[in-house]
């Protein structure tokens, strides 16, 4: 097992719980650099098998929200993290990038509000909790 790092650690269950903590501050990192507005990040840990991050944030624009997408894509590549799959790429409305463990979903802000992921997700988190 590599992580992100590149150090081979040794094979523990906290182990994989860095890496995707590791992960996720990566896919934080990626959307800072980009400008990527509204970041929130929510815990599904305990709450749902297919993810333990979901991390939501906006572009200005398509244009954006597509390159926001192809960077942090290139970036988790170059991290030896896998390669992520993305979905909406063609019109980048709304663009979903599955890494896993964690899931990141990128809006235009008008899509983003008509699908309000965060509440439906983060309804009991407080909000100081839920935004990065």
């Amino acid at each position: 097992m590599t992580s992100l790092t590149g150090v081979y650690p040794i094979p523990t269950a906290n182990t994989q719980q860095a890496t995707v903590r590791e992960l996720h501050g990566l896919v934080l990192a990626s959307l800072e650099d980009d400008k990527a507005e509204d970041v929130v990040s929510i815990d599904l840990s305990g709450k749902t098998s297919f993810a333990d991050y979901m991390v939501i944030a906006s572009g200005r624009s398509s244009r954006q929200v597509g390159a926001i997408a192809d960077h942090l894509s290139r970036r988790v590549k170059e991290a030896g993290a896998g390669k992520p799959v993305l979905e909406g790429q063609s019109n980048c409305d709304w663009v979903l990038v599955d890494l896993g463990d964690v899931i990141v979903h990128i809006f235009r802000p008008e899509v983003r509000n008509f699908y309000a992921l965060e509440k439906m997700w983060g309804a009991d988190l407080p909000a100081e909790q839920a935004a990065v």
